[in-house]
């Protein structure tokens, strides 16, 4: 993944875990995802945060 992009939006975070958008959603409201943040009205997800969260998940299963 490239430096530059360290915020990612819900189309990128379905492609990335191969989803939906909606369940991407769903998952957050679920509280079973990292929570989005707003950067200039639109809302993202920290890449740092995604990958904590990844390295979360592999202890899990």
């Amino acid at each position: 993944m490239s430096e530059l992009k360290k915020y990612l939006s819900d189309s990128d975070n379905a492609t990335r875990y191969g989803v939906s958008r909606q369940t991407v959603w769903r998952w957050v409201r679920q509280g079973k995802f990292p929570s989005p943040i707003r950067i200039n009205g639109c809302t993202r997800w920290k890449l740092s945060d995604l990958e904590a969260w990844e390295a979360r998940q592999e202890g899990v299963a």
